[in-house]
């Protein structure tokens, strides 16, 4: 049996999903049921607890098709097209969209509508994450979407470009795309034309060094994250790099697989998209081991 167990206590939720998830639940006090657009968090058994309650997960094209009722916007944000739609639908949007993902939707939309034509708005992102979805919505879907390096050969450098980033985007990786799109400019001798925005949440980016610190104080590291969590395979990857005994959980069962028995101490800890609920069980069990 392990000596000591230890929750990191800067896991969990942040502030977004905290406001989105609690929107949810206070609805479904008072009514039976409640449709979602797309997964409320991605956490698979988060998501079931709120599906108990009554929550119902919807995609894109189930959305197209409701009329005359409630459904609710995740902290991801949407791109202009589902408001557009609701209106039509007379569909009533119960908007929990993080405040600071709506923040950056208004700079790339008003950046959108005052530009030339040929400047060039550039989102540092994962293609096909929600967020994402929802700022290029922004640009009527015409700004282009950098997901690696690889990704600038997409730029015209003859032309003008602004660069903004996903909130929960890694600060390292954005500055090295910078520098990386500046010094491209500077070769063809159109520097000035290249802007950048700081636009990820530092509330999400301070998280890396607390999850590095916290990592080298154990023996063996335990990640609870969904699978669909880019915040989560991210912060992992912090926590394997500062001690390899680091092992990613996605459900409590999977526990049974480690082998805990050389481990005096045990961290657990988990990404922004992780219930402090789902921990406290990972911890409970590792006590019982």
């Amino acid at each position: 049996m392990p000596k000591e167990v230890v929750i990191d206590e800067n896991s969990g939720f942040c502030f977004g999903v905290i406001n989105a998830i609690q929107t949810a639940e206070k609805y479904l006090q008072e009514h039976q049921s409640l449709y979602c657009l797309g997964d409320i968090v991605h956490n698979n058994e988060e998501v079931n607890r709120l599906e108990a309650m009554g929550l119902r997960i919807i995609s894109k094209e189930e959305f197209k098709n409701l009329k005359d009722t409630t459904v609710l916007i995740r902290a991801h944000g949407e791109p202009p097209e589902i408001y557009r739609i609701a209106e039509d639908n007379r569909i009533r949007l119960i908007d929990a969209t993080c405040p600071v993902v709506l923040r950056l939707q208004k700079r790339i939309s008003d950046e959108y509508r005052s530009a030339s034509s040929e400047k060039q708005i550039l989102i540092f992102g994962k293609k096909g994450h929600a967020e994402v979805i929802g700022l290029l919505g922004q640009t009527e879907n015409t700004g282009i979407v950098i997901s690696s390096l690889d990704d600038i050969q997409r730029i015209d450098f003859s032309k003008p470009s602004k660069l903004y980033s996903q909130t929960t985007q890694s600060v390292e990786l954005y500055t090295q795309l910078i520098q990386e799109i500046k010094e491209r400019y500077a070769a063809e001798g159109h520097e000035e034309m290249f802007e950048y925005v700081d636009t990820i949440c530092r509330k999400v980016s301070s998280r890396a060094k607390q999850i590095a610190d916290f990592a080298v104080r154990f023996d063996v590291i335990l990640f609870v994250s969904g699978e669909k969590s880019s915040n989560g395979l991210y912060l992992y990857n912090i926590c394997k790099t500062h001690n390899p005994q680091s092992y990613i959980l996605t459900q409590l069962d999977q526990l049974e697989d480690i082998d805990l028995s050389h481990a005096q101490t045990i961290g657990i800890c988990g990404a922004t998209s992780t219930p402090m609920w789902l921990m406290q069980k990972v911890a409970e069990k590792c006590a019982k081991i």
